[in-house]
């Protein structure tokens, strides 16, 4: 075994996937030895792109309704009366709104890879009352000897300790314990886009001048060189653009490259596809221009592949959790839940009509089923499954006398 370990450390350090009885780690074990620039919760968001990966992801999911089924056999019943359903749907705690809870939860789980949820019950039925995010940066997840697991969360007035009953950890891909941090795994590209933002601020800042050597054939002494060095310093500095005239073979040499040089806006670019790979968003949907036309022949395709592909797994890790966290086993298995993405999946309504008299024709759903899913009042009559009459069995029309018309014979 230490041979395997040894020949695994060649190629890397195994330490970021053990699980080991202590505190768990979901940030890097190793980082860039010079980074480009110092990269932190609040200098990420920064970046304009890691912004709006951000709060698509965490707006996103934060819109949509929770329903709630009530499960009977093979049959599943819309039913608002289970106890978490105001919780999640409309009233969490008493500082948030069901949108500011999810995005918080949302934000949280996309940075961190993990997000957590104090949970108050009542003493007497245990029944949940309460539902009150904790933020990931103060939270430690601690995994005991005998396998136990704690969360520490740490405040100005020191830490308090909660069991794993009494809090609702959702965790991406990791040790199965604790998830792994998309934050400090994008470190290195973030720093390179702070650093590349910074660079252009200054470039800005000083009007666009690059740094340069001024050399002049003869020496100087020092009060010589403090002079000349002082009337000079705009040449490479500040946003005046003045008129100097450069004397006694004096010559003046730019050093730095121009952002052309680096190619700034190429990498900006690029560092918006990078923040998108990290977050598993497509760069069309923050904004990512060299895609336009893309979004405007293929935004349906798009919606639906982000959906499947980056939200709904999401949205899987949240709804298996409430099952399995905050409902009683004899709960979990009378009741679904599920988030409705179907009001970002529908289609124009040209389709949506196609589709509807479709399965109206095919006796698959009702008029007033079709009515429902457009937010319309149902119709007298409308309740009865439907068939189109001129469909009808092959074999009733054979041995029928010939129109002239291919009758299928």
């Amino acid at each position: 075994m230490a041979i395997l370990r040894n020949f695994l450390s060649f190629f890397g350090s195994s330490q970021g996937l053990t699980q080991r009885p202590g505190l768990q780690m979901s940030y890097r074990r190793s980082e860039p030895s010079i980074p480009a620039a110092r990269v932190n919760f609040d200098t990420a968001l920064s970046v304009s792109a890691w912004w709006a990966g951000c709060r698509l992801l965490a707006e996103t999911v934060a819109c949509l309704p929770i329903n709630f089924y009530r499960i009977d056999g093979d049959k599943k019943t819309p039913d608002k009366s289970h106890p978490l359903w105001y919780l999640l749907n409309v009233k969490p705690n008493r500082y948030q709104t069901k949108v500011e809870f999810w995005e918080t939860l949302m934000l949280n789980l996309v940075t961190d890879g993990n997000c957590y949820s104090s949970v108050e019950r009542m003493n007497s039925t245990g029944r949940i009352i309460s539902l009150l995010p904790l933020m990931s940066a103060q939270t430690q997840t601690e995994l005991l000897s005998d396998g136990e697991i704690i969360h520490k969360y740490l405040t100005q007035n020191g830490a308090k300790v909660f069991s794993s009953e009494s809090v609702w950890h959702t965790k991406i891909f990791g040790n199965g314990i604790i998830g792994l941090s998309p934050l400090s795994h994008a470190a290195n590209s973030l720093g390179i886009s702070i650093a590349a933002e910074n660079r252009i601020g200054s470039v800005y800042k000083n009007g666009g001048k690059p740094t340069g050597v001024l050399t002049i054939d003869k020496v100087l002494n020092k009060e010589q060189r403090g002079k000349i060095r002082e009337s000079m310093s705009e040449l490479a500095e500040g946003n005046d653009d003045n008129l100097f005239v450069l004397e006694g073979g004096m010559k003046y040499s730019p050093i730095s490259m121009t952002p052309g040089d680096i190619e700034l806006l190429e990498s900006r670019r690029f560092q918006l596809e990078d923040a998108a790979r990290f977050l598993g968003v497509p760069s069309v949907l923050i904004n990512d221009t060299a895609g336009s036309t893309t979004w405007g022949s293929g935004v349906q395709q798009i919606i639906e592949g982000f959906y499947k592909l980056n939200l709904r797994p999401y949205l899987e890790r949240f709804e298996a959790g409430i099952r399995a966290n905050l409902m009683s086993a004899s709960d979990s298995q009378k009741w679904s839940v599920e988030f409705d993405f179907d009001a970002l999946l529908r289609m124009d309504q040209a389709s949506r009509f196609d589709g509807y008299g479709k399965g109206i024709q095919a006796g698959v759903i009702t008029p007033n089923e079709a009515r429902k899913l457009e937010g319309w009042e149902p119709k007298t009559g409308g309740d009865q499954l439907l068939v189109n009459g001129t469909m009808v069995p092959l074999d009733s029309v054979r041995g029928r006398p010939s129109t002239g018309v291919n009758d299928g014979r």
